[in-house]
């Protein structure tokens, strides 16, 4: 161990030749990066020159690979971890460092989702045949305890204007005294700390309110828009499908629109929502992440975050996504009862697609089909079908297993960013790594062009 090394180390000789670490190296060096390199070519550095952009990238796919995506385990890594000592060149980049280049490329680091589609595609892993579409609630980085309600929001906007105000007022007086004792102009006027927090509570809650009537207005106007175009639909004589939503907007006792008293919003990460656990039963501050699965590859082809605590309306945007990622609809998707609307499953974009999608509520006892069948009764006798029913089951194989070795296995139980649009980022690389390791075990298949 005392021994000097007389020529510089060839650093890839500390791994084995199948390392994951080294195929994470080589797909990177394969990527676009030129989104992540032209913030340094065009912008205006100082200071010491940054970490290989490159590098970077490395180290945090191969973390997340891994289930280190923690920058400040991410940079104990590179001293104690050979692989992440050989993907950082023997470097050791400060967590801030690691975490502000993460945050700073976020939007481009998640864009590296579809290029390693496309790989998996040119790998021959990507067959469209069945897919399957499912979410499941990811914690947020916020405290659930930090959620407040609309009223909730307006009591404590008052009660903190009423204490402002008489800590404004005990400061003007203390000021006249002294001014009286010492002489006009002899003391500091700082704002005191208390006032500062609360002022800037205060100015957080009525952001927040305001969010909130500004979504009740627009509620409010999106359904009577709806109305209207019902009310014509229905004086054409065409078919009205029934919305079963709950209206998130009353009015206040002067007759303007306002949100409900219970509609909360979070002071940590607005972006947030209460949402259930279905495994434990409890509530929990957290996002819905929503994925499309290769049936027969189990690769992730579409990745979405969004903030409705159902999926009822998930079906259309998620196989469009896929559409998107790899420029083709899949033959057959598969989807859980949360996901049925008659609305979503008559969509004229996803009339080339074969769907299994259970309604919600009670099969019917009418097992006979006519000709003024429902959609709903459609859909039941298609998955009465024996062919029907066992491509239903294909769904708890393809999906669940995605999402078992995310949570399970690496251990992405919490996102560690905060807003929706960071939190897509984020989940998006969760979503290219688990490709990236389906591609590293079937990496015999792939060429590079």
């Amino acid at each position: 161990m005392n021994q000097r090394l007389l020529l510089p180390p060839d650093l890839r000789e500390w791994l084995r030749e199948d390392h994951l670490a080294l195929y994470v190296s080589d797909l990177v060096d394969q990527m676009d990066l030129k989104e992540i390199f032209n913030v340094y070519e065009e912008g205006d550095l100082r200071g010491r020159p940054p970490y290989h952009p490159a590098m970077m990238v490395k180290l945090l796919i191969y973390g997340y690979c891994i289930g280190k995506m923690s920058s400040r385990k991410i940079e104990e890594a590179t001293y104690d971890d050979v692989a992440f000592r050989v993907l950082s060149c023997n470097q050791q980049p400060d967590h801030d460092s690691i975490a502000e280049f993460r945050k700073r490329h976020l939007n481009e680091l998640g864009k590296l989702f579809v290029q390693v589609v496309e790989l998996c595609e040119r790998a021959g892993l990507v067959k469209l045949g069945d897919v399957a579409i499912d979410g499941t609630k990811i914690k947020a980085n916020a405290a659930k305890r930090k959620s407040l309600t609309y009223k909730e929001l307006t009591k404590g906007e008052k009660e903190l204007e009423r204490k402002i105000f008489e800590l404004l007022g005990e400061a003007q007086r203390i000021d006249e005294e002294e001014d009286r004792k010492y002489g006009k102009g002899k003391r500091g006027n700082e704002l005191p700390e208390e006032l500062r927090k609360r002022e800037t509570r205060l100015a957080k809650i009525r952001e927040l309110k305001a969010q909130l009537e500004r979504e009740a207005r627009e509620a409010a106007e999106k359904e009577q828009q709806t109305a209207e175009e019902q009310k014509a639909a229905r004086q054409r004589g065409e078919q009205i499908v029934k919305n079963y939503r709950r209206r998130k907007w009353t009015r206040d006792e002067g007759g303007d629109i306002v949100p409900k008293a219970k509609t909360q919003r979070n002071l940590t990460d607005p972006d947030s929502r209460i949402m259930k656990n279905v495994i434990t039963g409890s509530w929990e501050q957290a996002y819905n992440a929503q994925i499309v699965v290769d049936g027969e590859s189990k690769i992730i082809v579409a990745a979405r975050v969004i903030q409705q605590t159902n999926d009822q309306e998930q079906l259309v945007p998620g196989l469009k996504e896929v559409e998107k990622n790899v420029g083709r609809m899949p033959e057959r998707a598969i989807a859980d009862a949360g996901y049925f609307s008659t609305a979503a499953v008559s969509d004229e974009s996803l009339k080339a697609i074969d769907l299994y999608v259970p309604p919600n509520g009670r099969e019917p006892q009418n097992k006979e089909m006519t000709e003024q069948a429902s959609v709903r009764d459609k859909m039941w006798h298609k998955l009465r079908q024996q062919e029907g029913a066992e491509i239903y089951k294909r769904r708890n194989t393809t999906v669940e297993p995605v999402f078992a070795e995310i949570k399970h296995v690496r251990g992405f139980r919490q996102f560690v960013l905060r807003g929706l649009k960071k939190v897509e980022g984020e989940w998006n690389l969760i979503c290219l790594s688990n490709n990236l390791l389906k591609l590293f075990r079937a990496k015999n298949q792939l060429k590079f062009a």
